[in-house]
């Protein structure tokens, strides 16, 4: 009997959820085959926002791992903690259950300063790259010695708006996301907009006080391993000078400045950021 060569290979199946505690269970986007890329959205995002990244590094033998953190996308969403040392601990059991090694940590916006974090608490485990993208680091509000990006009481106004009119806080924040209003076409706009309303109320206060409170300036001495800094010049979120504190701090860094970009340089100019994160990871 001739063999059916028009069969589908066997895939790996592999977890779309991972448990991190009781009934706290992590969405987790994992596909592709080679050394694994470890993909952490910004606030209020999901690992959706990494769409046109999954596609580039399967065509480039990479294995893409994006995890969703408690609260958000299609994470469970339980009352309690959200600072940066639990979803760094999440972070830790989802990479022990895949057993990754040797992986390319990446983080967006404040999962940029969740990456921060867990590189300096974990002593870098499983993970051998970092980089930030559009990082809310080393502080996300100006300090007394700190005079950078955002006054803490911006923060608090937004965190008013959250449970006073969330889709209207959501709706202000994607006006900024961008260099201007019209960098994103309005297809973009109306995706994110779904990714964000898919977070918790609460999740989505907690890490706005998670990221007006925390300052990571003295975890930066504890990275030591190769990290690449990719900010958007025009950047109305996380300014320029933050990339600038983070490569001070950071001995083993360097920046990749993306001229034409605000907040969103995965978007805004796709190609150029897939192709430097690609190039890193290959280093």
């Amino acid at each position: 009997m001739e063999e059916n060569t028009n069969q589908l290979m066997p895939i790996s199946v592999r977890a779309e959820y991972i448990e991190v505690e009781h009934n706290v269970h992590l969405h987790i986007t994992d596909v592709g085959e080679g050394r694994p890329i470890v993909l952490i959205h910004g606030w209020p995002l999901s690992d959706e926002m990494f769409e046109y990244q999954y596609n580039a590094l399967i065509k480039n033998n990479f294995r893409a791992i994006g995890i969703t953190l408690r609260g958000f996308g299609k994470s469970d969403k339980p009352y309690g903690n959200y600072d940066y040392d639990v979803h760094a601990l999440d972070i830790k059991k989802v990479l022990n259950t895949l057993d990754v090694k040797d992986s390319v940590l990446v983080g967006f916006s404040m999962g940029g300063s969740i990456a921060i974090r867990y590189v300096s608490k974990y002593h870098g485990d499983h993970v051998s790259k970092l980089v930030l993208c559009g990082a809310a680091a080393p502080i996300w509000t100006q300090r007394n010695d700190f005079k950078y990006n955002l006054p803490m009481k911006a923060v608090d106004d937004l965190i008013e708006l959250n449970y006073a009119d969330r889709p209207q806080l959501l709706s202000n924040f994607a006006k900024i996301f961008s260099a201007t209003e019209t960098s994103l076409n309005a297809g973009i706009g109306s995706w994110l907009n779904g990714i964000n309303l898919s977070a918790s109320s609460y999740a989505t206060a907690q890490c706005l006080i998670a990221l007006r409170d925390t300052d990571l300036r003295p975890d930066l001495g504890h990275v030591t391993i190769p990290t690449l800094i990719m900010h958007g010049k025009k950047d109305k979120i996380c300014s320029f000078d933050l990339a600038e504190q983070m490569h001070a701090g950071i001995k083993n860094s360097r920046i990749i400045t993306f001229e034409k970009s605000g907040h969103s340089m995965f978007l805004e100019e796709l190609p150029k950021f897939n192709a430097e994160l690609i190039k890193f990871a290959e280093q």
